[in-house]
């Protein structure tokens, strides 16, 4: 398993942008799909993209389609989620995985390493 790590999560306002980072541990992040999921209260947890080993497919939540932006640097062995035109309704916990299987729109079980989450708060 890989070790996982969320940061970059705050509070913004309405239209302002984040960038999450997820860092990982272990020589072998290159070969892992990775994920980001997230879970607002009260509801399950939700897949939001995704990215296969060498950035080249990647997939999408159809509600942050055109507004988020994930990307990998292996040599750093990190994950980022770029967040722009921030919406209140995407307030949750964030959460980055690790998987072995791209698919279009995965399910947490495709997943089977997590990091703690952080908080993504968006004011109105």
């Amino acid at each position: 398993q890989v070790q996982l790590v969320e940061s970059g999560g705050g509070l913004v306002q309405t239209g302002g942008s984040l960038r999450l980072s997820c860092a990982a541990s272990g020589r072998t992040f290159a070969r892992y799909v990775m994920g980001w999921f997230r879970q607002g209260p009260g509801t399950e947890r939700e897949f939001v993209a995704s990215i296969n080993w060498s950035g080249g497919i990647v997939y999408y939540e159809d509600s942050v389609k055109g507004r988020f932006t994930i990307s990998r640097d292996n040599a750093k062995n990190t994950v980022y989620l770029q967040m722009n035109s921030l919406k209140p309704e995407d307030t949750a916990v964030y959460y980055c995985a690790a998987g072995d299987i791209v698919t279009p729109n995965p399910g947490p079980k495709d997943f089977g390493s997590w990091g703690q989450g952080t908080q993504v708060t968006i004011s109105s």
